[in-house]
């Protein structure tokens, strides 16, 4: 039976999508935060290849095909941004300054966590675009030779914390603007983040929507000065 599963093409997509589907099951009747279609995904996914003894590269061949979906899934953030394209008009200055401060913030702290635990050059550039999405993430890590599952992981776990707590720290510190909402989750937390950001209200999607694009642009570019700082 093993070997009938893991010999197929789709072996992959199928236990990705039926995991994911059980993770949406109960995340409608836990209705908790912590309670994340995706982490629970990744628990069942991870629990089921070591109980059965599967090794990762055989549950890979045929997930990667998934990752294909995830350039369309981005683009297609930008029809709730369009649809309020004149709050970007209205507060260009505001809004743009918002997410290079988000990722200034997260260029700093990956360089300073990187000092405090004595971190490779490797380790280091791998870690520095976590907030990114994926799709850009992957080419950013395996440009600056870093190690890109590890920012796949990096990456997964940042949306997934992100898309957790979002609602728990916007209420903390009290933020209470809409498009300061957005632009913290979706530069914190990109597509992940921006999925909580679209259930909290249409401005929150649309402005982390848009902090997805422009994040994306800024870390390229600024992962190329912050890299040779180690």
């Amino acid at each position: 039976m093993k070997e009938m599963l893991t010999q197929s093409l789709f072996f992959g997509v199928v236990i990705s999508l039926l995991c994911y589907q059980i993770g949406l099951w109960v995340k409608k009747k836990v209705k908790i935060a912590i309670a994340n279609p995706l982490l629970i995904a990744v628990l069942i996914i991870v629990s089921f290849l070591l109980i059965f003894d599967i090794d990762y590269e055989i549950y890979s061949s045929g997930a990667k095909y998934i990752s294909f979906f995830l350039t369309p899934a981005t683009v297609s953030l930008a029809i709730p941004l369009y649809r309020k394209l004149e709050l970007l008009k209205k507060y260009p200055k505001a809004i743009f300054g918002g997410i290079a401060a988000g990722v200034l913030t997260t260029m700093v702290s990956i360089f300073l966590m990187s000092l405090a635990f004595g971190l490779t050059h490797e380790q280091y550039v791998t870690l520095l675009p976590k907030s990114i999405t994926t799709a850009i993430g992957m080419g950013v890590s395996e440009k600056m030779g870093g190690i890109v599952t590890i920012t796949v992981v990096s990456i997964s776990i940042t949306g997934i914390f992100g898309n957790i707590a979002a609602e728990t720290i916007c209420r903390l510190f009290k933020i209470e603007e809409p498009i300061a909402k957005g632009l913290a989750i979706g530069t914190s937390a990109h597509a992940m983040g921006t999925a909580k950001a679209m259930e909290i209200g249409e401005i929150e999607g649309a402005m982390s929507s848009l902090s997805i694009v422009v994040a994306g642009i800024m870390t390229v570019l600024s992962v190329y000065v912050f890299a040779g700082f180690i």
